[in-house]
């Protein structure tokens, strides 16, 4: 046995109501003995050994069972008798607690004396202070919080929380100080600092709340010798502003008051040995507002804290699920800081939700007042203007420049718009700034990016204003992303990855938006939109990309005019007018007027361009004929440059062109021409005019063997067409790609997976504000209705579909889908209707160059026929004739088969059934693969009730 284990056996301890005599093994109360097993009797003198220290389970295990492997089930059950025989936690009594993942503590204080009686030098005397605030009556979201910061105030000994003003530093310290009160046997002393202004008088505000008053002037030695016995907790509020005071008294007390317990409040760290810093963290948000609930908002703290603050301040209505993404957006604008919040919130019943968030960027904010009765809490202002006051007038310039960074920003962004030739010091100040809890910090990597809180930024903004320094640092701000985005409009016709430039968006709008104000310069708005544009296109923003660049066009000199500058924003308006803003006559203006352009100029790369979207165009406006020319025109200057690139993407828009035109074999041969190039060449994605060329041609194959005969091979392209459009996670793209998809499925009878594939297309579409591809879903959804027999609800879905199509001039999916509703309501026995509707496809199809649909067209018109009355059937036989001659004529083995299924019925029905025999076996027998989908199947069933047995079943 050593000398301390000596020494600690001759030791008598006492605690509470408790006496252990070491020496004798006996713990008493009140003179009684206290019946205690051996192994914790052993855990009890090592632990009181060590009071306020954490003893790990290890070394608890290796003193009480030396010599002997144990589990540590054993240390917990006979810490759970000795608790048990001490009555921790009954009446508020406090002895041992356990510290997670570090071992266990004994907290309550503890007189030692030595044999003989005499009191040891250590011997531990409790400071009863009647200082410490009432904490709040309910605290939201900091309970997890409050159980760290106990741990480590109990195994520490010296905790600073540092956060921003506002977030509830001293909210969490009150709530440690009031939970480990009865631990300190009410030895807990709550300082607040914030109203001394002199450094020098921190000590004796200390000394005097903790009863060491003296006639002569307070000094540290004194208070350090007062406390060095003792078992104390201090709490030091609002330290900022008397740093070094503190910081120099702290580390202090710390190091020579074994028994003193320390947590400070502070926006800065103190920086001294023995701290332990607890970064204290904003309320957690929901991270997402999109289909929010009001179930998963309120399981968000700040949620939580927004409904509690705003039904105090009178607002009498439940949260509902359309306010739930209101709220949650309003929370996550304040960056989770539980004083803005609680500002904002108190207003709910004057302003409404929805009021709220859009008064919730107005610097107005700042002056609202909250609930807090702490004169530095009162308004957003002042909590902020604590913190600007101790700033330096350097760190004032820099932090009110810094306003003008809408999101993260980097050192280097941070030079260019401060404008300050010394880096090294920009980089202290910005480091200073951050160790004030100003700004914000975030490392990826090597790298660091920062961002002031939105409410910070809006105090800064309002502090730059009254600098009167906006215009000149708004002006390096949009300059710095016009030069910084420079590289993109360079490479606007080349495929890029545009994920660094992603996260600025926020500020190249706000660039934009005061380059065009009044007070701003609009020369450098042109410019900063000619570079913006193709990023917005690249990120699929294109509501925002067809509005700044309307804007910039408008804004163009004469000096500009005619030149690459304006082909480049002609082409970006064109590509996102397309689809957000449907086949309108801007589309077409901006595409012919950009091709006159590039003729004029002989600019190959924009001709390309440009034909892709005339190309488009003409397609989505049901004019195969007009994309048939174009893509003829572009292969004739894709051949010209000859680079392998430009070659596939011809011959994959041929393929397009011919599937959509009626000439099936024709776009077979196309596609696998072009397949077989880009895979000789290496070449996977090939984005151009807001697609990618790659998925549009593996869609458009899949469709074309499908009307080939080959809807087995049809299905396996349509997946892989669907997997590499997700992989590129480019929303235009996946759109595109399934609104062509599903019908494949479709045609093929595969009803869960067309449901699965158009619910996630309208999802899509509906979150990107793609309305022409929402619709596009929504009448893709009527079809699957009819196929499954939900014919009304199918018939609805369409006329919805079809209302949104026709105003965007989509001609080519309002074909399809009219069609689909002749065929819906001729089920649904309205056939006069239908009559209108599937006469008037027929002669548009046949009056115009020709279309795929045709054959199908033809098809449901025979349906229509014999809807509105039996008798129509010669009528009716004539147009699935015509629908067999046209199919055939278009080599589309899969329209044949479906208008030889009507017609056999209808051949059956009047007796000719050799005829009908003859027919169907002709067409099934030319089928090599597919026999499971829904026509083949329904095929083989005709054959079989005609007694034929399918030869190829």
């Amino acid at each position: 046995m050593g000398d301390r284990d000596n020494q600690r056996a001759a030791d008598t301890f006492s605690f509470g109501p408790f006496c252990l005599i070491a020496a004798e093994r006996l713990l008493k109360k009140a003179d009684e003995p206290v019946q205690l097993g051996g192994r914790a009797l052993d855990i009890l003198i090592t632990l009181i050994d060590r009071a306020g220290d954490v003893v790990s389970r290890e070394e608890l295990i290796s003193r009480v069972w030396p010599d002997v492997t144990v589990e540590e089930a054993n240390l917990r059950v006979h810490i759970a008798n000795l608790r048990k025989a001490l009555g921790d936690g009954r009446d508020g009594a406090r002895y041992i607690t356990n510290v997670p993942g570090r071992g266990y503590c004994f907290v309550a204080p503890v007189q030692r004396w030595a044999q003989g009686g005499v009191s040891s030098a250590a011997m531990v005397r409790p400071v009863r202070t009647q200082t410490l605030p009432a904490r709040l009556e309910r605290m939201i979201g900091r309970d997890e919080t409050i159980k760290t910061v106990v741990a480590e105030v109990a195994s520490r000994r010296f905790v600073s929380i540092v956060g921003p003003g506002g977030v509830g530093k001293t909210t969490v310290a009150l709530a440690v100080a009031h939970a480990m009160a009865s631990d300190f046997g009410d030895a807990v002393c709550f300082v607040d600092l914030s109203a001394l202004h002199d450094g020098a008088l921190v000590v004796t505000a200390v000394a005097s709340l903790v009863g060491c008053i003296s006639q002569t002037q307070d000094s540290l030695p004194r208070l350090s010798a007062f406390l060095a016995d003792k078992r104390i907790l201090l709490v030091l509020d609002s330290c900022e502003h008397v740093m070094e005071s503190v910081a120099l008294m702290t580390e202090h007390l710390f190091r020579e008051g074994a028994f003193v317990h320390i947590m400070a409040t502070t926006r800065e760290a103190l920086r001294v040995e023995g701290e332990n810093i607890h970064m204290l963290q904003p309320l957690d948000s929901p991270r997402s507002e999109v289909g929010l609930t009001v179930v998963e908002a309120l399981a968000s703290p700040a949620v939580q804290l927004f409904m509690d603050r705003a039904a105090a301040g009178g607002y009498r209505h439940d949260l509902s699920d359309e306010e739930a993404p209101v709220v949650a957006g309003i929370c996550r604008k304040l960056d989770g800081i539980p004083l803005a919040i609680e500002v904002v919130a108190s207003r709910a019943g004057a302003y409404g939700v929805s009021g709220l968030a859009q008064l919730i960027n107005d610097r107005l904010i700042l002056h609202w007042r909250g609930r807090r009765s702490h004169p530095r809490h009162q308004t957003l202002q002042v909590t902020l203007d604590w913190s600007y006051n101790l700033l330096s007038e350097p760190e004032q310039a820099i932090f009110t420049t810094l306003s003008v960074f809408v999101g993260t920003f980097t050192l280097e962004m941070a030079q260019a718009v401060i404008g300050e030739p010394d880096v090294l010091e920009v980089a202290n100040v910005i480091a200073s700034l951050v160790e004030k809890s100003l700004i914000s910090v975030f490392q990826a990597g090597d790298a660091s990016s920062y961002r002031l809180l939105d409410t910070t930024r809006a105090y800064a903004s309002f502090k730059l204003a009254r600098r009167e320094e906006e215009n000149a640092i708004a002006r390096r701000h949009a300059l710095y992303f016009a030069e910084r985005l420079a590289p993109i409009r360079s490479n606007i016709l080349q495929d890029r990855n545009l994920s660094s430039y992603s996260r600025h968006v926020g500020d190249i709008r706000a660039a934009l938006e005061w380059s065009f104000s009044t007070s701003g310069d609009a020369s450098v708005g042109v410019a900063l939109g000619a570079e913006a544009a193709p990023l917005f296109l690249g990120l699929s923003m294109l509501s925002e990309c067809r509005f700044w660049c309307q804007k910039t066009i408008r804004a163009l000199g004469e000096e500009d005019r005619g030149t690459k500058l304006e082909l480049a924003l002609q082409l970006s308006l064109a590509i996102s007018s397309i689809y957000v803003h449907g086949n309108s006559e801007e589309v077409g203006t901006a595409l012919e007027h950009g091709l006159t352009l590039a003729d004029s100029s002989g600019d190959s790369e924009y001709q390309l361009h440009l034909l892709a979207g005339l190309n488009l165009f003409r397609t989505r406006l049901a004019d195969f004929g007009g994309a048939l020319a174009a893509a003829e025109r572009y292969v004739a200057v894709a051949k010209k440059i000859g680079r392998p690139r430009e070659i596939v993407a011809a011959e994959w828009m041929l393929g397009a062109s011919y599937h959509l035109l009626g000439n099936q074999a024709s776009a077979q041969h196309s596609y696998k021409i072009g397949f077989e190039r880009a895979a000789a060449a290496g070449i996977r994605q090939m984005h151009s005019y807001g697609y990618d060329h790659q998925v549009r041609a593996l869609i458009g194959d899949a469709r074309t063997l499908w009307l080939r005969g080959f809807p087995d091979q049809a299905a396996r392209r349509a997946h892989q067409g669907i997997e590499v459009a997700e992989r590129q996670n480019h929303p235009v793209s996946l759109c595109i790609c399934l609104l062509y998809a599903i019908p494949v499925f479709l045609w093929r009878g595969d009803q869960l997976i067309a449901e699965d594939l158009i619910e996630r297309l309208i999802a899509c579409a509906g979150k990107h504000s793609l309305a022409p591809y929402h619709a596009g879903g929504l009448g893709l959804r009527g079809e699957l209705m009819l196929a499954k027999g939900k014919t009304m609800l199918g018939v609805e879905a369409l006329r919805t579909a079809l209302s949104t199509l026709q105003d965007e001039r989509q001609y080519i999916l309002s074909f399809a889908f009219s069609r689909a509703l002749a065929e819906g309501l001729a089920r649904s026995g309205q056939p006069a209707e239908a009559t209108t509707i599937i006469d008037a496809l027929v002669a548009d199809a046949t009056h115009d160059s020709g279309t795929f649909e045709l054959p199908n067209v033809l098809r449901v018109q025979a349906e229509v026929l014999l809807a509105a009355a039996v008798a129509n059937w010669p009528a009716a036989e004539t147009s699935l004739i015509g629908s067999l001659d046209c199919a055939r004529e278009q080599s589309a083995l899969g329209w044949e088969l479906r208008s030889a299924i009507a017609l056999c019925r209808l051949w059956v029905d009047r007796g000719r059934v050799d005829e009908a025999r003859r027919l169907l076996v002709d067409v099934y027998e030319r089928f090599t693969e597919g026999f499971g989908t829904a026509d083949l199947s329904e095929a083989e069933r005709q054959l079989r009730a005609l007694g034929v047995r399918p030869p190829l079943c």
